[in-house]
């Protein structure tokens, strides 16, 4: 699912956020990306969802060579194959639970009709079948990254990105997104988490370590796990 092979991330001012990184994810992993503050975990994030493209390097996505691919491209494969979930939910004020989710699909080609159909499947899959009809000021924090879930799902990409999703959450709240993150995974999406979070972490199967841009330490390699590209 992804494939980084030495990839660099250089930004202006001669800062580094990656410094060579090389990391594989099969499909179906649930992993957490894991490190202190600039340790470089954000910008892996923007570089595996292609938000942002690396210095040097190879990215592989599902297949897809980034590199290779045109701006129009690498929307494409957002669109179709990679779902976002942030710490803040990016969810319109003033609009209904079903209509922030539909809108994640604006851009699949799917018929207005469709894309209420999948939403309304997508917040039934999260629990939230019940409060579809509520705007976002009238769901609390733990049904509001539901919601961000539902949208980020709709589409039924195979790759997840979560980017410390139970931040702004409280403990009760964080259970039941992570359950909820764990249950997709059991479906059969491939998650990964990047958080800062070492006990949420430690809770899921990997956990890659992150610092000053370089993957320090990947727990498929210490458990004797088939080995990973780690630099």
């Amino acid at each position: 699912m992804i494939t980084l092979r030495e990839v660099t991330k250089l930004y202006p001012g001669g800062v580094r956020a990656l410094a060579g990184v090389s990391l594989h994810v099969e499909a179906g992993e649930l992993a957490a990306i894991v490190g202190p503050s600039g340790s470089g975990k954000s910008t892996m994030l923007n570089v595996l969802g292609t938000l942002d493209r690396p210095t040097s390097g190879e990215v592989r996505i599902d297949g897809h060579d980034v590199g290779r691919l045109s701006d129009a491209g690498l929307s494409a494969l957002r669109a179709s194959r990679i779902g976002f979930v942030f710490q803040q939910f990016h969810l319109a004020p003033g609009t209904r639970a079903l209509d922030n989710v539909a809108d994640g699909l604006l851009y699949t080609g799917l018929r207005p009709a469709a894309r209420r159909r999948r939403a309304a499947e997508a917040l039934d899959r999260v629990g939230l079948g019940h409060r579809m009809g509520h705007e976002p000021h009238e769901l609390s924090g733990g049904e509001r990254q539901r919601v961000a879930i539902a949208r980020a799902v709709a589409g039924e990409p195979p790759l997840l990105l979560a980017d410390e999703p139970t931040g702004a959450l409280d403990s009760a709240s964080g259970d039941g997104v992570m359950a909820l993150l764990r249950g997709l995974h059991a479906a059969g999406t491939t998650v990964v988490i990047i958080t800062h979070d070492r006990e949420i972490a430690a809770s899921l199967p990997r956990q890659v370590r992150m610092r000053d841009g370089l993957v320090v330490s990947d727990s498929t390699q210490a458990s004797g796990a088939t080995p990973t590209e780690v630099r």
